[in-house]
């Protein structure tokens, strides 16, 4: 249950100063880290796919246990933590390159370590929002949220574009580091939470079981998860080549490729300042099969045409692709917030970015691969195949016939049938 009044405020906007400081950070990192791989170690199209995989990877190894870690330990404390160890791994990378001994391998331990803090970070803020603030409040909190994202995007990479270009990438990162540092400081000022859970606590593999089968039975959950794993693989493959087609292919000098990264910001604010509009005018499930058909523009325009057209086109696809994606990253994570038992909220989250964001590794690896033998905009193009699959996922489910996700009256009678304790 969310806090109501002033105290309830004041908690919600420490927490929104902690995660914007950290994303400010984490959005400059994004270019430097893969600018050190390209420029400092003249990475291979391969190396970069594994780099881009390592950063996700956990997801596919914790990414279920870790809503059970997260529903037995203090949530404060598990984000505080990942915050410090992600601070650490990236510090050693100018370290390393000071004392004359980064590599590659280097940057994919650093990336693995953030990639396991990231998950055990991620599933702790999403089931701690909606103890802090009121349900009535979640769709606009979560749109704020993904707004404040837009926003650091957009300004981050430009800026780290422009500092990488001015102080070279290996020193950039400190600016991310920092970043953790100011989070876990303002983090640990809340008040501790804990998901709300029955006295009796099952076995781990038990719990994992009940939150995944919650999650894939349910007729709206599961198509949805579904198709946020068909968005996650195309991210997948844009965070292995973006960098990599930028400077390999359009030639672009560094300033040029933070700040067309940084448009992708454009699209988010737009996606989440117009993502109450367009629920409360079309319904939450019209709303988002349509950010599916967005979402297929996008990625089709991005690796179009050369030179400045070429960054013309990358940067509108990116603006349209961006927007797509927010919006259903918000309505569907509102409606999991809301739909979801609290005491399987954190093992909900769990399972959908289990799967859902397990897609990213295997996306960026595979496009490492694929990129190696046809090149970044050839394997950009075919993966236009996956994004097609997020509208085709939800016009095959009972999606397709409601205006809004809570008009499904079997939505909280199916999974139950089958076990899951429904409140």
């Amino acid at each position: 249950m969310g806090l109501d009044g002033g105290g309830g405020a004041a908690v919600f906007w420490r927490w929104w100063t902690a995660g914007t400081t950290s994303a400010v950070g984490s959005a400059v990192g994004a270019v430097a880290l893969p600018l050190t791989a390209l420029t400092v170690l003249d990475a291979s199209a391969f190396e970069m796919g594994v780099i881009a995989a390592a950063a996700y990877v956990a997801w596919i190894v914790i990414g279920l246990p870790a809503g059970v870690i997260v529903q037995r330990l203090p949530m404060r404390t598990v984000q505080v933590a990942a915050d410090l160890a992600r601070a650490a791994a990236i510090v050693s990378v100018p370290v390393a390159w000071w004392l004359d001994e980064l590599t590659i391998a280097q940057l994919v331990i650093v990336a693995l370590v953030t990639s396991f803090a990231n998950v055990l970070f991620d599933v702790a803020n999403a089931t701690f929002l909606p103890s802090i603030v009121s349900k009535e409040q979640l769709q606009s909190r979560n749109s704020l949220t993904s707004g404040t994202h837009a926003t650091t995007q957009l300004g981050g990479p430009s800026v780290g574009g422009l500092v990488v270009q001015v102080l070279g990438a290996v020193p950039t990162l400190l600016v991310d580091a920092v970043s953790y540092l100011v989070s876990a400081l303002l983090l640990r000022t809340l008040p501790e939470r804990r998901p709300e859970t029955p006295g009796h606590q099952p076995p781990m593999r038990e719990m994992i079981r009940e939150g995944r089968r919650f999650v894939v039975r349910h007729p709206v959950m599961g198509p949805c998860m579904w198709a946020a794993t068909a968005v996650n693989t195309v991210c997948g493959a844009q965070h292995a080549l973006y960098a990599l087609y930028l400077v390999r292919e359009l030639h672009a000098e560094p300033g040029l490729v933070g700040l067309l990264l940084a448009v992708e910001g454009v699209g988010t604010l737009v996606g989440a300042a117009s993502t109450s509009r367009l629920t409360a005018r079309f319904g939450t499930a019209r709303t988002l099969v349509g950010s599916g058909f967005v979402v297929v523009a996008g990625a089709l325009v991005i690796p179009l045409g050369d030179g400045w057209p070429g960054f013309v086109a990358f940067a509108v696809g990116n603006v349209v692709f961006a927007g797509g994606v927010v919006v259903l990253s918000v309505v569907t994570r509102t409606y999991r917030q809301l739909a979801s038992p609290p005491e399987l909220l954190s093992r909900v989250m769990a399972t959908v970015r289990f799967v859902s964001w397990g897609a990213i590794p295997v996306g960026g690896l595979a496009a490492g691969v694929i990129a190696g033998l046809l090149g970044a905009r050839a394997t950009l193009l075919i993966f236009v195949a996956a994004a097609v699959c997020v509208p085709l996922v939800l016009l095959a489910s009972p999606i397709r016939r409601l205006r809004d996700l809570t008009d499904h009256q079997g939505s909280e009678e199916s999974p139950g049938a089958q076990g899951v304790p429904i409140t």
